[in-house]
């Protein structure tokens, strides 16, 4: 009886030690499991961190290249639009050209008209119809001229100018000033503000030059007539 007792307290005794390692078992487990946990929550946020890091160096890449690129675009946006610019100068001077050409090798045409319009003076009735219909003809032309761009130039009592005016003759003037223009011997034009040819024009001295000669033809004259009186003296 008492051996029984014995060996049930025996018994206990063991479940209950079994029961503690059991429970201490259970304890380092979960011991374990958060340390484990914690290593890998540890791991997780330096990834993290490190992910971040990666992602702002990332994004500041990104945001250099977008820079060059945009650098880049605004380049090349800028290059062609000058390259428009200068394509559109080019076309536009080179039809100027031609046009200067083929209105140039008209001019001596329009000078002629205006020549025989000067100088025709009709007196009968078929002279005058025949003039009337010069002048029509003449009127046709200068209005094509006009139409592409062509204006004459008004040069007479204007200051002579190197760029819009050729001067063929200098002479004495007592109505214009030195280096005034005093007639225009042949017309010159413009073609859309520039020069399509330059007017030949007759260019003051200045009243100046005109006294002087005339003071030096009376000096000429008192010379001779004093001459003239010296030899009659001493014959």
């Amino acid at each position: 009886m008492i051996e029984n007792q014995s060996d049930n307290i025996d018994n206990k005794e063991a479940e209950v030690s079994d029961q503690d390692n059991t429970l201490v078992d259970e304890i380092n487990q979960e011991n374990e499991s958060s340390i484990k946990e914690k290593e890998n929550e540890d791991i997780n946020a330096e990834d993290l961190k490190n992910t971040i890091s990666n992602n702002d160096a990332r994004l500041e890449q990104l945001e250099k290249e977008h820079e060059t690129l945009k650098s880049q675009y605004v380049r090349i946006a800028a290059d062609f639009e000058n390259f428009r610019k200068r394509q559109s100068r080019d076309q536009d001077d080179l039809k100027i050209q031609l046009v200067s050409k083929a209105l140039t090798a008209i001019l001596p045409i329009v000078d002629n008209f205006e020549r025989a319009r000067q100088q025709l003076k009709p007196e009968s009735e078929e002279a005058q119809a025949l003039h009337r219909s010069y002048q029509g003809l003449y009127k046709q032309l200068v209005e094509v001229l006009k139409q592409q761009g062509v204006a004459s130039m008004r040069v007479v009592g204007q200051q002579f100018d190197p760029t819009l005016h050729e001067a063929v003759l200098k002479e004495p003037s007592e109505e214009f000033n030195e280096d005034f223009i005093i007639e225009e011997l042949q017309r010159g034009y413009h073609l859309e503000g520039k020069v399509l040819r330059h007017a030949l024009v007759k260019v003051s001295m200045g009243p100046g030059k005109q006294n002087s000669q005339e003071e030096v033809e009376e000096d000429t004259v008192e010379e001779i007539i004093d001459s003239e009186d010296v030899t009659s003296e001493n014959n």
